[in-house]
């Protein structure tokens, strides 16, 4: 049982040949739905807790909390941390909106970060200049955006310099690592999304956060239960955010599965970079040698000015496209509004130009030629042919 997820052009000319990503359920996995069924306990029981413990493991940490979704993973994990009001808490410019709302909901004052060029993720020399600046730093939220990790070793010693907690927004890379230690677990707690396009998913919304604090665990499971602790003794203003078993059964399934799911994305983006890495039409991301990226998404640069045309001319050709994301995450009206401008203009020009491709671990051969084909056949009619240093056809 597969299903596809497209983000082409709101008028496909021709059927979709290559959707943008490919969300796959096995018999095992209905198997295990059926199963909690069957057995009437639908809500905290085993399954959470063996979907908790598998994945602590999987993310070298000593606790595993899981919650409704990615973003109650972030709003609650703060609040564990104790943010709030009269707090400052850095963010990049670069990320999901998500990353940035709990900050406002829980009443603190986001400080956007510009992004690193070549990693798009927070830039390490822009963060230190921002903590030097403030008069009140608190945390820093760091995205590892599109399953590439951040510059966490830099992060982490601004951070331990500056006594400020560390949140780790890991919705897009699961299982991704940093000096082969994995993500999720390198700062004060990590924060996890299962969405149906993330790399792995619980068959539904679904979120996890990760943690070495034994007291911040055990805050978060009274957060996600209306604030009810083991005593049963309601300790804080909490609400449900529970993950039902049904879901935590499917994750349990899925994460079993995610080793091999990488590989199958990083196949799919070595072909992509062997192909298009001269192409004058975009420019393919960066690796770093420190990390393991996981692609969860494939970013290729276009020139200004180019994205719309880009994206139908592929739309025309049956190839799904996405945008992640458009403008930077300050600009967004709900954020424009109650923060002070900020400027992060390496991640306005990114956000400007950056188009995703096709991206899942079951891309045939077929599909990502057909991909690149159609990149390879835009470069052609629309003349660019030479390469600019720091644009398309660049990448380190």
């Amino acid at each position: 049982m597969r299903q596809s997820y497209g983000r082409g052009s709101a008028t496909p000319r021709m059927p979709e040949s290559v959707p943008f990503t490919d969300i796959a359920m096995d018999d095992a996995m209905v198997e295990r739905v059926e199963s909690v069924l069957r057995s009437g306990r639908h809500v905290k029981g085993d399954e959470c807790e063996t979907f908790e413990a598998n994945f602590a493991a999987a993310c070298e940490t000593d606790h595993a909390v899981g919650v409704s979704n990615g973003t109650a993973a972030l709003l609650l994990g703060m609040q564990a941390l104790g943010i709030g009001p009269g707090d400052t808490v850095f963010v990049p410019g670069h990320t999901y909106f998500a990353t940035v709302s709990p900050v406002l909901e829980l009443g603190a004052t986001p400080r956007f970060v510009d992004i690193d060029p070549d990693r798009y993720t927070m830039d390490p020399d822009a963060l230190r200049a921002a903590v030097e600046a403030s008069d009140d730093p608190t945390a820093v939220a760091v995205t590892h955006m599109h399953g590439q990790p951040a510059a966490m070793d830099e992060i982490l010693d601004i951070a331990d310099g500056n006594d400020l907690l560390v949140i780790e927004d890991a919705a897009q890379a699961h299982l991704a690592t940093v000096d082969g230690d994995p993500v999720g677990g390198l700062g004060d707690i990590g924060c996890f999304s299962f969405y149906p396009t993330k790399n792995m998913t619980v068959g539904g919304d679904g979120g996890m956060v990760t943690t070495d604090d034994e007291a911040v665990a055990r805050q978060l499971r009274a957060l996600r239960n209306h604030g009810r602790d083991e005593t049963g003794e309601h300790v804080a203003l909490g609400l449900n955010y529970r993950l039902d078993e049904t879901n935590a059964a499917v994750g349990d399934e899925q994460l079993a599965r995610l080793p091999e799911w990488i590989e199958g994305r990083r196949r799919a983006a070595s072909q992509y970079d062997r192909r298009l890495g001269d192409c004058p039409a975009v420019a393919t991301p960066a690796t770093v040698e420190d990390a393991t990226h996981v692609y969860h998404h494939y970013p290729v640069q276009v020139s200004t000015g180019e994205r719309k045309a880009f994206r139908a001319f592929l739309d025309e050709r049956g190839v799904a496209t996405g945008i992640h994301y458009d403008r930077p995450v300050q600009e967004q009206p709900a954020v424009r509004e109650r923060v002070e401008p900020a400027e992060t203009p390496v991640a306005a020009a990114y956000c400007a130009r950056t188009v995703s491709l096709p991206m899942h671990p079951r891309l045939t051969d077929a599909e990502i030629e057909t991909v690149c084909a159609a990149v390879e056949a835009f470069a052609d009619e629309s003349g660019q042919v030479e390469t600019q240093p720091g644009g398309p056809g660049h990448s380190e």
